[in-house]
């Protein structure tokens, strides 16, 4: 069999052999569960936790690890965070944007469905970024800081800023799944108040995210449950302090014991953009060749006259390259750009140019 061709690293991104050895050394010499025991592997393994929460407080450039919450990824945090705001804060009109991914949106309309919220929206530039000069006044402001479908970083400080300036209450919810993958994130610049992302988008395993909460002992917890509380006695109890309050049941061990060298792996990776400026380019001369995303973008985007996506992903899919088709779980967009779903390419650190030219050549024949 072929070699496959990996070009999906927007949809999850392979693993390194340091992260699944960094797993294999927890579970064999330090698993345990965390803040429950005192034996020694329990204490190495509140250690391992504890650094963990620490290196991704130090990688998003949060003020206090207690602020960092584990979840099992970015759409288990969008809809914790509706909760939590939901628990603390009353909330009647929520702005969104057709960049948004289903995770970040759909929270947000369902209980608009229900009459508890009114939906407005974020408009976009004739570039389809946020436009933050015309900002709706809203309670709680949705940003999505990179597109899966455009590729392009939206100024997410400008954005925050805009929004407090029509309310200085509001809310902002930052959904950097994609952003973590290409640019720094750094909460106390942008401002905001809740922000997540997936580690494995950056070469974690699956099943493990961050939510981060600015002021996080300020919000109510949305689970209860085992090691968020500090006392119980009858239908009385003392929750305990973030980020303990949010963190009910058992964590992603395994998982959070592979986030850090992830983190560590994916940081020394240039972000490949001389591999996507060569297949972008290429994709140019092809006159059946749409390009949706514009040159300098993370991703390349495109559709094939006369060619639905489907058909393009099984054809280039049995020359075991593997890319994205459909609607990236973004249809918003597309209905913005007229169409139902893109072709999507996207690397990673495993990507080669001899690779990037094969892809090519593959596409010139699919497209001739």
């Amino acid at each position: 069999m072929n070699k496959i061709i990996y070009l999906d690293a927007a949809a999850s991104a392979l693993k390194p052999k340091s992260v699944m050895e960094a797993e294999g050394d927890f579970v064999r010499n330090s698993y345990a569960n965390t803040g429950r025991g005192v034996c020694a592997r329990a204490a190495l393994a509140d250690e391992m936790l504890a650094n963990a929460r620490s290196y991704v407080a130090k990688f998003i450039g949060a003020e206090s690890a207690s602020g960092v919450i584990f979840t099992s990824g970015t759409t288990d945090a969008m809809n914790r965070i509706v909760n939590i705001i939901c628990n603390s804060r009353e909330v009647k009109t929520v702005a969104v944007s057709d960049l948004d991914h289903h995770s970040a949106r759909m929270p947000w309309e369902n209980l608009a469905r229900n009459g508890r919220v009114e939906i407005v929206k974020i408009p976009l530039t004739d570039n389809l970024d946020l436009d933050y000069k015309n900002m709706p006044v809203a309670d709680v402001v949705v940003i999505t800081a990179m597109s899966n479908v455009l590729g392009v970083a939206q100024n997410v400080a400008e954005i925050i800023s805009a929004a407090r300036k029509n309310n200085s209450n509001v809310i902002t919810i930052v959904d950097a799944a994609q952003y973590v993958a290409h640019e720094q994130i750094n909460v106390r610049e942008w401002g905001c108040d809740f922000m997540c992302f997936s580690g494995h988008k950056i070469g974690a395993n699956t099943g493990v995210g961050i939510m981060y909460i600015k002021d996080a002992d300020s919000f109510s917890p949305d689970k209860f449950g085992g090691g968020m509380v500090q006392t119980i006695s009858g239908d009385k109890w003392n929750i305990d302090s973030a980020p303990n309050k949010f963190e009910a049941g058992t964590l992603p061990l395994t998982q959070i014991a592979g986030l850090p060298i992830a983190i560590k792996e994916w940081c020394t990776w240039s972000g490949g953009a001389d591999i996507v400026s060569y297949i972008y380019d290429e994709l140019s001369k092809m006159p059946r060749v749409k390009l949706l995303s514009v040159r300098d973008a993370k991703i390349i985007s495109f559709v094939v006259d006369g060619m639905h996506v489907l058909d393009f992903g099984a054809l280039i899919g049995a020359h075991n390259i593997c890319v994205r088709v459909g609607n990236m779980c973004a249809s918003w967009i597309h209905s913005v750009m007229g169409i139902d779903g893109s072709v999507r390419i996207s690397v990673g650190p495993w990507n080669t140019m001899d690779e990037a030219k094969q892809v090519v050549d593959v596409i010139r024949g699919i497209v001739k």
